[in-house]
């Protein structure tokens, strides 16, 4: 029986889902898109019922009203879209687009950077927030606490597409990916999955409806940005980095994620750190 444990990677075979979830017509509905709609949906979907519990808000009076974030989901999908795409072009392969810039338009093609999609949020939620005269980090909170569902959802569904494998090793519960070469590999995908999907929100979820940390703004969404930020880099050590950047800084360790995802570490600290209880008397915006 221990023998069995001790088989190389390939005793655990890649499910081979396809990648496609329905043809529509001429149109192809994929998992990796569905794992983006339904993760804003989500989002939307909890952020309101947050801004329905009295019980969770300074003085029991909510910032914010529900409706104001059925108008607010479409400036997160936007800010999500446009953001990701552009810090992937950015941070992962401007080479390539600045050989080839029609391609940034090639969305299906896949490419889409999660800390560039956080800055397009981030830039929509303040300009929002100024617009609707609500206070910015109570935004950021009820967001963020939602968000960890469709980040686990997209990892999924990158594991589907047989894409952002993890490095070789003889773990019993590695997985031979059919583009990953003739080696066994961490599906770091799922590692990502747990702990910035499932893992992640049980502790924002405690965070709102136990500690109420929503009493005092940015404290939850200094956790999220804390939290995603120390799961990302601790799941590299078993990521394989990108192809067109490999290791950087001359080591055979450090990658553009975790230099990424270092200062959103530093950033959550901060946010926790410094997040005082308020009253309503105290202004709403910013």
């Amino acid at each position: 029986m221990n023998e069995y444990f001790l088989l190389p990677l390939s005793s655990l075979p890649f499910p081979n889902i396809n990648p496609i979830l329905v043809h529509i017509g001429p149109l192809a509905v994929h998992w990796y898109g569905v794992g983006y709609i339904v993760g804003i949906l989500f989002a939307w979907w909890y952020a309101k019922r947050l801004a329905g519990n009295a019980r969770l808000w300074p003085d029991g009076i909510v910032p914010m009203k529900p409706e104001d974030l059925d108008e607010f989901i479409v400036w997160a999908a936007i800010g999500v879209v446009l953001g990701g795409r552009t810090g992937y072009v950015l941070f992962y392969d401007l080479a390539r687009y600045i050989a080839q810039p029609l391609d940034i338009f090639a969305v299906w093609q896949g490419g889409m950077s999660f800390h560039g999609g956080l800055l397009g949020v981030i830039l929509a939620m303040t300009l929002f927030s100024i617009k609707r005269g609500i206070r910015t980090w109570s935004l950021f909170d009820v967001v963020a606490a939602g968000v960890p569902v469709g980040l686990g959802l997209v990892r999924v569904a990158n594991f589907i597409n047989s894409e952002l494998w993890g490095r070789p090793t003889d773990v019993p519960w590695a997985i031979e990916f059919p583009n990953g070469g003739p080696f066994t590999r961490h599906p770091s995908q799922l590692y990502e999955a747990l702990l910035e999907g499932l893992v992640l929100f049980i502790v924002l979820r405690i965070l709102t409806h136990w500690r109420l940390k929503l009493k005092t703004p940015r404290f939850v969404g200094g956790a999220f940005i804390c939290g995603y930020g120390l799961s990302r880099i601790f799941v590299e050590f078993f990521r394989e980095p990108d192809q067109q950047l490999g290791y950087l800084l001359a080591t055979n360790w450090l990658t553009m994620g975790m230099i990424l995802s270092s200062p959103m570490v530093l950033a959550g600290i901060w946010a926790m750190a410094t997040a005082k209880p308020v009253t309503q008397s105290q202004p709403q915006a910013t």
